[in-house]
């Protein structure tokens, strides 16, 4: 029977030093491979995830600027339809207060034409209306003159032009004269800011 010797030519020791070399070198790799983590891959998923946050914030700050627009804009569409309406309702206000105008001013020019007075034509130009008319005399449009400057719906009468005419045997005067128009709303509101308007003494 043989007998088998083995002999560990490794001392103990070169043994246990080769271990710890080989277990610092694997805490090397170890310690280098968390180093790696926590310096590059952490803050990148930290700083992503405070980007997506921030792009979230973004779009949802987007969305409600949108709508505040939005709504900025619808608000001045009613503002604008507010102020049509207002126009349309002074517009419509204006031609009634005219056409209520507009009766009594031809009754006053009517009843303010004295006898031996008629109009052949009349000519209104903003508030002015210029009268061609045939008098039998001159007093006769003097007493017209008079007439109208004493109507609450006329002031400032003046003659423009006025002519003889003894044709035919018959005696008249052709005239011309003009009037401002004055509604008697506006002489009662300048009648009372006229004391206002006053310097004082």
């Amino acid at each position: 029977m043989s007998l088998a010797l083995r002999i560990n030519l490794l001392d103990w020791r070169a043994a246990e030093r080769e271990y710890k070399r080989k277990r610092f070198i694997a805490q090397l790799v170890g310690a280098a491979i968390a180093t790696i983590v926590v310096v590059g891959v952490l803050p990148v998923l930290y700083y992503g995830h405070l980007l997506d946050a921030q792009q979230t914030r973004n779009r949802y700050l987007q969305q409600q600027i949108s709508k505040a627009e939005q709504h900025l804009t619808e608000i001045r569409e009613l503002k604008q339809t507010r102020q049509n309406l207002v126009n349309r309702m002074q517009v419509i206000g204006e031609l009634q207060h005219s056409r209520s105008a507009i009766v009594h001013y031809f009754d006053q020019l009517a009843a303010s034409v004295p006898d031996g007075v008629y109009l052949i034509s009349l000519d209104q130009n903003g508030d002015t209306t210029t009268l061609d008319g045939v008098a039998e005399s001159n007093a006769r449009v003097s007493q017209y003159m008079t007439n109208l400057d004493q109507s609450p719906w006329f002031t400032n009468p003046r003659l423009i032009v006025i002519k003889r005419d003894d044709r035919n045997g018959r005696r008249r005067a052709d005239f011309t004269l003009k009037v401002d128009s004055s509604s008697p709303d506006s002489r009662t509101t300048q009648a009372t800011a006229a004391p206002a308007s006053r310097p004082p003494t």
